[in-house]
Formats: structure tokens, C-alpha cells, sequence
């Protein structure tokens, strides 16, 4: 499915669509360049999972957990992540397998450890279409 945002609010109300239809178990792979909208659009799915307080990305902590809504959340911000086995010392298993929702931004720097059965979702800006369009992918992998 493509979707075409033509500002921030827009790939906001996105994320936060998918957050509400998100169940558990679900695994989200978030790609998209630096400055794509990948945080405006997790922000909009912890709302949709009803995560009431401020979500940031985890560049530096790799992981950010979130408990408030009606799933637990799992954000993993993977970009600075050095070797795979620094996923294994934040016991990124119990999120996978757990009963929770995970988003995951850079998945392509960890796709071995990935699960076969996600949801991808591709974040691309296109300036000659405005600043603020996105157009976003999203798309079934087993």
C-alpha cells in the first residue's frame, strides 16, 4: 500500500492509524533517511496505542519502552548499533517474541535477527513535490 502525506500532521494520523490496528506480537520495520518523518510517524502510533506521554527516538539508548498504552511499545532505534550482538545484550527477544509492539527504525542494519513475518514501512521525501511530502510504503514481508 502507498500513501502520499503532504505535511507532518498528515504522516502523524498515518502512524497513529496503524498504532490503533497494531496487535501483539506485531513487528514494524521503520527505513526511511535522516529527516524523513520517522519520528512524526512514531509518534503518531504510540498515540494510536494510547501512549499519553512524550515519545523521542532512542538514538542513543537503543531501545525505548513504553507501557501506558493499551500494548507495551518497543522503539528500537538501531542506527548507531555497532554489531548485533548489542541487540542480545538489551534482550531484544522478550520484545520480538513478547506480547507487545515493536518499531523498529533501521532494520536493514539488524534484518538477521529480524522475524520473516513484519510490516515494512518505507519513509522517502520527494522536494520536487513539496518539503514536507512524503510518500510511505507500507508492505508485508514472510
Amino acid at each position: 500500500m502507498v500513501y502520499e502525506t503532504w505535511k507532518p500532521e498528515e504522516t502523524y494520523e498515518l502512524g497513529e492509524r496503524l498504532g490503533r490496528e497494531a496487535a501483539p506480537g506485531m513487528i514494524y520495520c521503520l527505513e526511511g533517511d535522516l529527516g524523513t518523518g520517522k519520528t512524526v510517524f512514531t509518534q503518531g502510533f504510540a498515540r494510536g496505542l494510547g501512549v499519553e506521554g512524550p515519545v523521542n527516538s532512542p538514538t542513543f539508548t537503543i531501545l525505548q519502552q513504553y507501557e501506558d498504552g493499551r500494548l507495551p511499545l518497543y522503539h528500537f532505534d538501531v542506527y548507531r548499533i555497532g554489531d548485533v550482538e548489542e541487540m542480545e545484550e538489551i534482550g531484544y527477544e522478550d520484545c520480538f517474541y513478547g506480547q507487545g509492539v515493536c518499531l523498529v527504525e533501521w532494520p536493514s542494519l539488524v534484518r538477521e535477527i529480524l522475524p520473516e513475518e513484519a510490516l515494512w514501512i518505507y519513509i522517502e521525501k520527494d522536494l520536487e513535490k513539496g518539503f514536507d511530502y512524503r510518500k510511505i510504503t507500507v508492505e508485508e514481508r514472510r
